[in-house]
């Protein structure tokens, strides 16, 4: 009886892991395109490379959702659209205001601390994909950032560095750094620099000193997104902390982050 019921159990989740694997492929894939082709277009409209780039991330979307279903309980995707418009909304405003960051991951840094890797990536994704359709296709380049961000919170907190407010931060600085690496180059080859008033601005002024675009995005991108994670993931320890427990119970990874 057990092993009869254990069989397809595992067989569902090989399969869901295959989904994933092959969902961050397509996705890892269209963000090389992406630099590849430098699609001048991506910023101003959504034509034909928009939206091959946004089919791209749709399809690497779909196959982690599936994925994930097998790890997400149905509860947790009752985040997931609070999520997103939490980072819809932050970043819309945050890209407005003359300050370097970003803030636009806090939504997929709970879902991921709350649900996990695969939820939080899912929330990142799809959160750029309704972003570029409904406000700014240029947000559709950086999903592959967003999808890290969220992944790398759960698994963040699957080796406890919610536990402490000092670790949370020092968690964040550190996802900062490839964080950051993700979306320099989109940044400098497609956009010629950051797409912020406060990211521009930071390029503009290395760039004035005498740094190449590349060069200079690249330490914007670096510097302000190590900031921007270990503020997101401190507002994260926070938020975490103050939940319920009736919500916290219901939250797979919530366990990962109790003292």
């Amino acid at each position: 009886m057990n092993t009869s019921s254990s069989t397809p159990s595992s067989a569902r989740r090989t399969w869901s892991l295959v989904a994933i694997g092959l969902g961050a492929a397509v996705i890892i894939g269209t963000y090389i395109t992406v630099l590849l082709t430098q699609p001048a277009t991506l910023s101003t409209d959504l034509g034909s490379a928009a939206l091959g780039v946004m089919c791209g991330y749709l399809l690497g979307g779909v196959l982690i959702a599936a994925g994930s279903l097998a790890f997400i309980p149905a509860t947790t995707f009752a985040m997931i659209p609070v999520a997103i418009a939490l980072n819809v909304v932050l970043g819309e405003i945050v890209g407005k205001l003359p300050i370097p960051l970003y803030l636009d991951s806090i939504g997929s840094v709970l879902v991921g601390v709350m649900a996990g890797p695969a939820a939080g990536a899912l929330t990142g994704i799809l959160s750029n994909l309704i972003w570029g359709l409904t406000l700014g296709p240029s947000t559709i380049a950086f999903t592959a950032g967003a999808a890290f961000a969220g992944a790398a919170a759960g698994w963040a907190a699957r080796t406890g560095a919610f536990k402490r407010i000092w670790t949370a931060i020092i968690a964040g600085l550190i996802v900062g750094v490839p964080a950051g690496a993700i979306g320099a180059p989109v940044a400098a080859y497609i956009y010629g620099g950051g797409l912020g008033v406060g990211t521009g601005g930071v390029v503009a002024t290395l760039q004035a000193a005498g740094l190449e675009v590349v060069n200079a995005t690249t330490i914007q991108s670096l510097a302000s997104d190590t900031i921007d994670k270990a503020l997101i993931f401190l507002l994260a320890f926070l938020v975490l902390r103050s939940l319920p427990q009736r919500i916290l119970r219901k939250a797979p990874y919530a366990r990962f982050s109790r003292r």
